[in-house]
This record gives structure tokens, C-alpha cells and sequence, in this order.
């Protein structure tokens, strides 16, 4: 495919998303920008967020990684079914009771001030640091296909991906995204499921040899019964709850969207639509990484050393032009649907938790307005600067594998934080809780690294998220407990009441 026909894609599918974009955010105001006004349609913020949640990394990343897991990422996913079922049956009842707009505010009525900064600064690390490595990826196969023949740097490419993204998020904020985001899931699927057709019309196949084929194959295998190995079934489950736990539930960038639904019973509706269409693409996109090892096999394609090339290789060259178009609008979308996003997210939580929007009064609807659109373009110079930064750590790893060991490390103590807010009375002094966190970072990096010499062959997986946030546990009520919220046996402190 030419790389001409790629940007013209891309061109004609901006078009529509900068008029929807437009449509949509004509009127927003603070409150459209922050919450929506909590108006937003349940049913189209689940299916928004199937694209946020899988993303590029799981549309170009995952499918790769069948070559060497073969369906073992399914383990993890039976994980994610578990923890967005603790989100929201335990999460979102306390986020609707208080009123929030950013979840961190939790911490400051749990425990004080200097805890919701400390959860909100960790949040910013990790959205900052995972959202590049998503727009890494899809950044690297434009860069790779399109620009680099033409003598455009990566820089020129990362800044053109980041502008285009600041242009439709800026005003309209989360009353904007979910239109948007709905736009770019529909892309995202469509683009899995005429990806798998495109590839059994080449093969051959009809359904039936689909399942004939895919039941019998080695690569199909899910379950990974090793317990040193870190895809071991048990690791994988437990991780993969925690992992979406933090990764949605504490994740002020998920959540967002989800509490501008108008209540509760709604919110918990988007999430118990949002799992089995989560599970179900999830699966067509481990069909197509099989269906791309059977291609590969049987027209004799060496594929690349990095598995996360595999997907765009075949798509890009060996399935004609009707395919590529797929695969290229699918990739746009499921990139920009989970990076756009992120910037609002980010602006939400620095106005409300550092700038303290929510609790001042001297700043006119003008003055929130200049400072969020002020916010909003520096954390698009900082996301740019991250994806120069990430480039050689990212070429080392699939993305994926990348993503979920960053989240292992900046997650957990925010896990552990929220974990003794919502299960236990204690009461803890905000000033020692960053000290205490980047303690247990440090101190899971290590056991990481040294795990195999330290404990007989030992390898940690994603469950490193949870040692992660027990560690930040203990350490908070070792070095920062000041005592107890009397009165109550609940984890959060009722008498803020609801907001």
C-alpha cells in the first residue's frame, strides 16, 4: 500500500472525527469539560470505552504476542472480569455517594489533602508514561510506512499525531469524548472483524474451517500451568484483576467518562454491558493472531523479530489495498481513541486536586476556563517529550508487555492507598505517603530483577502490582498512621457525607 493511500485514509477519517468533535463540543463549558454535566448515555459510554481500554497496544500488540503466548492472554482477561466487578459493586457506590470529580478527592476526605495530591501525582506518572506507550506504537508503524520513505524525523510524526489530538479535545473536554470515543470503538471493531475476514478469504476458509482449523491449533492453548513462569493461570487471574482494578477504577482517565453517566444504576450498567463486549473482542483479536501465524505459514512470510510488527507487516503488504484500508483506520482509531482522551483526564486531575477547582471561589467561569485549556496544551508538550524518552526502552519489549509492567510499578501505590481507605479506619498523615510510595516502587524493582536468584527460579508477572500495593500498605501504617476514624466500621470516613 502506498503511503499516500495510508494518509488519505487518515485524512478522510479525521475529517469526520474533527466535524463530530466540533458537533459535539460547540457548547461545552467547565462543567461539559469536566463531567458532562452527568447526562452522558450509558449504553454509549461502555461501548466508547471498549476502545480506550484495548487500544492500539491491543489491536497491534496482542495479536503479535500469539506467536510466543500463544491464548495465554485470555487468563489475564478472566482477571479483568473480576476486577470490574469489584469497581462496581465497591467503587463506583463511593463515587456517586461523594460527589466526585476526580477520584483522588476520595483521599483528601479519607485521609487528608497531601494524599490526594500523592495519589493524584501518581496517577499523572502513570497515565503520562502508559498513554505514550500506546501512542508509541501506532506513532512507529505510521513513522515506518509512511514517513520515513518521505525523510520525516519521528519527532515530526509524534508532534503531528499529539496536535491533532489536542485540536478536537481541547474545548469540548469529556461531553466531546464520549461521541468521539463511541465513533473510534465502532472503527477499532470493525477493523478487527474485517481484518480476520480478509485473512480466511486468503486462506480459504469459511466458519466451519475457522473452527476446525483455530480448535485443534497449538497456538489456541490458554491455560499455562508453570507456576515460576510469570503467564502461569493463577498469577495471570489475580494480576489481571488488580491490573483492572487500578487500571480503571483508580484511573482518573476510565473513570472519568463512567461518572458522567446520570447515576449510579447507570454507571454500573455501562460497566456490566462493557465486560462481556470486552471479552468478546478480546477474543476476535486472539483469532486474528492466529489467523496471522496460519497466513504467514502457509505463504511462506518470515515474520519479524518483534512481534508487535507481525499484524502490520501482513496487513500493509501481503492482503492488498481493501485490507490495508481496514487495518489502517482500525489502527487510527484504536490509537486516538485511548490517547485523546488522556489529556482531559490529566487536565481534570492537576485542575482539581493541585489547583484546587472544586474548593475555590476567587476564579470566574473564565478564569477556569483559560487555566484548564493552559493545562491541557502543557500536558500535550509533556506526552511529546515522554514518546521521545520511551523510544529505546519500547523497542526492547511488545508494547503490551511493556504497558502492564509500568502499570505494575506506578499503580501499585495507589492500590495501596485506596485499599486502606475503603477497608480499614485508619487515619494516615498525608506528608510521609510519597516517601512511603516510592519506597515500595524501589523496593519491587529489586525483588524483580532478582527474583530468579532469590527464590529458586522465580519469575514475578503482573502480580508484582499487588506486592506492590501491600508493601505501600504496610509502609503507610508503619511510618504514617496517626490514628483512627472513630465511630465507623466502613473505610471511608462518613462524616464528609455525600458532597
Amino acid at each position: 500500500m502506498q503511503p499516500a493511500t495510508i494518509l488519505a485514509c487518515v485524512a478522510a477519517y479525521f475529517a469526520a472525527l474533527l466535524t463530530l468533535a466540533w458537533w459535539t463540543g460547540r457548547r461545552a463549558d467547565n462543567a461539559g469539560y469536566f463531567t458532562g454535566h452527568r447526562r452522558s448515555p450509558w449504553v454509549w459510554v461502555a461501548l466508547g470505552l471498549i476502545g480506550d481500554t484495548l487500544s492500539g497496544v491491543s489491536y497491534l500488540s496482542v495479536p503479535g504476542k500469539v506467536a510466543t503466548d500463544r491464548f495465554g492472554y485470555l487468563q489475564l482477561v478472566l482477571g479483568y472480569c473480576l476486577g470490574y466487578a469489584i469497581i462496581g459493586m465497591v467503587l463506583l457506590p463511593q463515587y456517586y455517594r461523594l460527589g466526585l470529580t476526580s477520584i483522588y478527592e476520595f483521599l483528601g476526605q479519607r485521609f487528608d489533602g497531601i494524599a490526594q495530591r500523592t495519589g493524584s501525582a501518581f496517577f499523572l506518572v502513570s497515565r503520562v508514561l502508559g498513554s505514550a506507550a500506546r501512542l508509541y506504537l501506532a506513532v512507529t508503524v505510521f513513522q515506518t510506512f509512511v514517513f520515513e520513505g518521505w525523510g520525516i524525523p519521528f519527532g515530526v510524526t509524534a508532534g503531528g499525531a499529539i496536535l491533532l489530538i489536542l485540536v478536537y479535545t481541547l474545548r469540548g473536554g469529556i461531553q466531546t469524548l464520549v461521541w468521539t470515543d463511541l465513533f473510534q470503538s465502532g472503527f477499532l471493531v470493525l477493523g478487527v472483524l474485517l481484518s480476520v475476514g480478509a485473512l480466511m478469504n486468503g486462506l480459504g476458509w469459511g466458519p466451519s474451517d475457522l473452527f476446525h482449523h483455530l480448535s485443534r491449533a497449538p497456538e489456541t492453548t490458554v491455560i499455562n500451568g508453570d507456576w515460576r513462569s510469570p503467564g502461569f493461570l493463577w498469577k495471570q487471574v489475580l494480576s489481571g484483576a488488580a491490573l483492572a482494578v487500578v487500571m480503571t477504577g483508580l484511573d482518573q482517565n476510565n473513570m472519568q467518562k463512567t461518572l458522567s453517566c446520570r447515576s449510579l444504576k447507570e454507571a454500573q450498567r455501562n460497566l456490566w454491558l462493557f465486560t462481556p463486549v470486552m471479552v468478546m473482542v478480546t477474543v476476535a483479536i486472539l483469532v486474528l493472531g492466529a489467523l496471522l501465524l496460519r497466513f504467514a505459514e502457509a505463504r511462506s512470510i518470515s515474520l519479524p523479530a518483534r512481534t508487535d510488527e507481525i499484524f502490520p507487516r501482513i496487513a500493509l503488504g501481503h492482503l492488498g489495498i481493501p485490507a490495508a484500508v481496514i487495518f489502517v483506520l482500525g489502527l487510527t482509531a484504536a490509537t486516538f481513541n485511548s490517547a485523546d482522551s488522556v489529556l482531559t483526564s490529566l487536565t481534570t486531575s492537576l485542575c482539581v486536586d493541585f489547583l484546587g477547582f472544586e474548593r475555590r471561589h476567587d476564579l470566574s467561569e473564565e478564569s477556569r476556563a483559560r487555566i484548564r485549556r493552559r493545562v491541557h496544551i502543557a500536558f500535550a508538550g509533556v506526552l511529546f517529550m515522554t514518546l521521545g524518552l520511551l523510544q529505546a526502552l519500547a523497542s526492547r519489549f511488545a508494547v503490551i508487555d511493556l504497558v502492564l509492567k509500568l502499570a505494575s510499578y506506578t499503580y501499585g501505590p495507589l492500590l495501596g492507598f485506596f485499599a486502606l481507605g475503603l477497608s480499614t479506619r485508619i487515619r494516615i498523615s498525608g506528608r510521609r505517603l510519597p516517601w512511603v510510595g516510592c519506597t515500595a516502587v524501589a523496593l519491587c524493582a529489586i525483588l524483580d530483577h532478582q527474583s530468579e536468584q532469590w527464590f529458586h527460579g522465580y519469575r514475578f508477572g503482573f502480580e508484582l502490582l499487588l506486592l506492590n500495593a501491600l508493601l505501600t500498605a504496610l509502609g503507610a501504617v508503619l511510618f504514617a498512621r496517626t490514628g483512627s476514624v472513630p465511630g465507623s466500621s466502613r473505610g471511608t470516613d462518613e462524616s464528609t457525607g455525600p458532597a
